[in-house]
């Protein structure tokens, strides 16, 4: 080859290397955050920092100078063909991490990688390193990424973070070996609404900063642990291998028992903790936990904070841990937020919440006692569901935390409808006065709520109940009247608050100390009415949902009537659904039947169904038919009947608790 041809080929070699590394200088805050984030979450937040430098920092050319970067080869064995040059430090980076999200066969989830898959550099010593915490928007965001598979981590971050149209984003996931770019892009994109709004990515580094692994924290890593191993070493050299042996077992007895969460979770420092402006509740739209401020007359005591994340984090053999079902018993994976620390009825109590859990941390305000750790799940919280937390619960009463918008708090008996709410004391922090909770038992002589009212700068006129029942939150109560005459569209749930809502609820009120544990909300549904015959009066058929804040729900039809046998001060309670959509929003049609007796002793079947059934049918020793929402037929108490809707598409839909209907 001539002089000048290789003359030539060297300078466009060097040039070539001068604007990869030009490119990867200029995206290199956003290739680490790609990294990181594709990173698995198990890794941990100082050893995923680490390691995404180095990805990022060793995707440069290696060997001859004009070599490009190195770009994984698909999965199917193709090579990938069209990459723009801008997308190919992306495709580089992202293979390399997509490569250390898939461990070799059989090994442990936790241990350390392979020796091939440990960096270089950098390394830091005797500090861990993690990015600085976001709002309570982006410890949600990171939850929910942490929850999805690398592919589909990555196709969030290059479309909604980088801002790559879908073709790009396609383009450089096939380049970097996702197996499957589309599938990533549509998982992508239903994570894209539940994670809400994200800041604009046009300048380079610019996104939610619990991800930007360019601007870090250092803090050391446990001073006593490292002293001891010194300590350790030492007598290691100078001991023979037997006493080697029993001082690395006593050491090992010292050590924190179960896993080592150092490793992969940093406990967070009070510090570090959220603290949301007083006032941001009245300006955002997202009127929830994280539009809490930071209340107490202790927020500021970081030894009672650091004890309280701790706990936590790992607690300790002697403490109490109550988790509502459903919760997740891992530890705050980031800094949550701090909505109270003070005393409380003798103990001293802090509130936390990471965007997902409420955690209620407490300890003997005076004295040496057991600490107390109740954790439960509070994620899509609302302006009722996020209201008040339970700060102090004993002896049949609760003392709350009301939120920032309550403007007006009071209790009322619902076993009393007709009688005026109470007032309720609520101090200068938002503690309120002792409340009593309903409790299991089977009397039933009280049912005490609360009655709360948002500020006019929430809504106007909102006034909601709660129902205390001794877990963190308390449970929302909600009322659906009566379908209209004719063919109204359906009702919609409302506050219970209104007339009929109250007569309704005080029927029903004493199937509240059933309730399971974490249920968030209870609606009761008035679906139908019917005349009773032989003169037995009225009746009123209604469907309670109980919502977990796990998603599932359970439902109850009962039948309360104002005569005859059934006229007693609580409904009658005929049928139950276990996990169930019935009577809820994806479950708008039911159908219930019940024994009833008559004034004059006569034994009758009672049927009704919602709005949209057209006919019900009974068949078996009795037989009835009718093309209207309720019907009523005489039935010994010895005959075996089963009960049908028909629906107005055709279908047929069968009394709520099974076919039959037994005495």
């Amino acid at each position: 080859m001539p002089l000048s041809r290789l003359r030539d080929s060297a300078r466009a070699a060097r040039t070539h290397t001068l604007h990869t590394e030009s490119l990867l200088v200029e995206q290199y805050a956003d290739l680490v955050r790609l990294a990181y984030l594709v990173l698995p979450p198990s890794f941990g937040r100082h050893r995923r920092v680490l390691l995404a430098h180095s990805l990022v920092q060793r995707s440069l050319p290696e060997g001859r100078p004009g070599r490009a970067p190195h770009v994984p080869q698909p999965r199917g064995g193709a090579a990938p063909e069209g990459v723009p040059a801008r997308h190919r430090l992306r495709a580089a980076v992202l293979g390399a991490a997509l490569r250390h999200t898939r461990r070799p066969r059989g090994w442990p989830e936790r241990a350390r990688p392979p020796r091939a898959l440990v960096p270089r550099l950098p390394v830091v010593l005797g500090l861990r390193l993690f990015p600085r915490s976001g709002s309570a928007e982006d410890m949600v965001l990171g939850r929910l990424l942490a929850g999805v598979d690398a592919g589909t981590r990555a196709a969030f971050v290059l479309r909604r973070l980088d801002g790559l149209a879908e073709g790009e984003t396609e383009l450089v996931l096939r380049a970097a070996g996702v197996a499957d770019p589309a599938r990533a892009l549509r998982a992508a994109a239903r994570l894209g609404p539940a994670a809400g709004p994200v800041p604009d990515a046009a300048e380079p580094g610019a996104g939610p900063q619990e991800f930007d692994a360019c601007t870090v924290q250092a803090h050391p890593t446990d001073l006593l642990r490292r002293r001891r191993r010194s300590r350790l070493a030492l007598g290691v050299v100078a001991a023979t291998a037997v006493t080697a042996t029993a001082l690395l077992a006593l050491n090992d007895g010292h050590r924190d028992r179960g896993p080592d969460r150092s490793a992969t979770v940093a406990v967070p420092r009070a510090d570090d903790l959220h603290r949301s402006p007083p006032d941001s509740w009245a300006d955002t739209s997202r009127v929830d936990f994280t539009a809490w401020p930071a209340r107490g007359a202790r927020i500021d005591d970081d030894g009672l904070l650091a004890r309280a994340l701790s706990t936590w984090a790992e607690p300790p053999g002697e403490t109490t841990v109550i988790r509502a079902p459903g919760t997740a018993d891992d530890p705050p994976p980031r800094s949550p937020q701090l909505l109270y620390a003070g005393p409380v009825s003798g103990r001293t109590v802090v509130l936390l919440y990471d965007g997902l859990r409420l955690a209620r941390y407490s300890e003997p305000a005076a004295g040496r006692g057991p600490a107390a750790l109740a954790v439960a799940r509070a994620d899509d919280a609302d302006v009722t569901t996020a209201a008040a937390v339970a700060l102090d619960v004993r002896k049949g009463s609760a003392r709350y935390l009301l939120a920032p918008w309550i403007a007006e708090a009071g209790t009322r008996d619902l076993l009393r409808p007709d009688a005026a709410a109470r007032p309720l004391g609520v101090g200068r922090d938002g503690v309120t006065g002792r409340v009593p909770v309903i409790g299991s038992g089977p009397a039933c002589g009280s049912r005490t709520v609360l009655q709360l009212r948002s500020s006019t700068r929430i809504a106007e006129d909102h006034a909601f109940l709660l129902a205390g029942r001794g877990s963190l939150s308390p449970v929302h109560l909600t009322y659906t009247p009566l379908p209209g005459k004719g063919a109204p569209p359906a009702r919609q749930p409302r506050e219970a608050t209104g007339p009929a809502a109250l007569v309704a609820w005080s029927r029903s009120a004493c199937a509240l100390a059933g309730l399971d544990e974490g249920v968030r909300a209870v609606n009761l549904w008035d679906f139908a009415e019917q005349d009773l015959p032989r003169s037995g009066g009225h009746a009123v058929w209604s469907c309670s949902r109980a919502v977990t804040w796990q998603g599932p729900g359970d439902a109850a039809v009962a039948l309360r009537a104002t005569a005859g046998a059934e006229r007693t001060r609580q409904s009658r309670v005929v049928a139950l659904a276990r996990s169930t959509a019935l009577c809820g929003h994806f479950g708008q049609d039911v159908v219930a039947a019940a024994r009833w007796r008559a004034p004059d002793g006569g034994r009758y079947l009672l049927a009704a169904g919602s709005r949209e059934v057209a006919g019900l049918t009974v068949s078996g020793d009795v037989t009835a038919r009718t093309d209207q929402h309720t019907l009523a037929v005489r039935a010994p108490a010895d005959t075996s009947v089963r009960v049908a809707g028909r629906l107005a598409d055709g279908g047929t839909l069968d009394a709520l608790g099974g076919p039959a209907v037994t005495p």
